[in-house]
């Protein structure tokens, strides 16, 4: 997944960067759309999955402190170990989100041929 939203977001700059002069604006954000869907789809369920992680973490370091069970410590050792990349895949997604919808305004801006207000996706006002 990583190399995949890597991938995209790489293709979908170098596009923006030198357009093509016969490129379908409309068909391009409606799979950018598509493509942000899917990611936030996979974010939520890292979300999830990383938080889990992170609370039963939580639980069997409360269960080692106030049991000094040893076997509660073998347990931590893994969870700890894969809470880390957990933690980590989350952060690309949570970033990598957050990029692609900066750069589904850039493409309204080329589709528009228009100054789009960065802030607010909106169009400006016009007298």
């Amino acid at each position: 997944m990583k190399r995949r939203i890597l991938t995209y977001m790489q293709q979908i700059d170098e596009l923006l960067q030198a357009p093509p002069d016969d490129t379908d604006w409309t068909k391009a954000i409606e799979n950018h759309l598509t493509q942000i869907r899917f990611f936030q789809h996979e974010r939520l369920i890292h979300l999830i999955v990383t938080v889990l992680f992170a609370l039963m973490t939580t639980s069997v370091v409360i269960g080692l402190v106030s049991s000094s069970n040893i076997w509660l410590a073998i347990l931590l050792i893994p969870l700890l170990i894969l809470l880390f990349p957990y933690i980590n895949h989350y952060y690309l997604l949570e970033n990598g989100v957050q990029k692609m919808y900066a750069q589904y305004d850039r493409m309204l801006e080329y589709q528009n041929d228009k100054k789009w207000n960065r802030y607010f996706a909106v169009p400006p006002k016009e007298s």
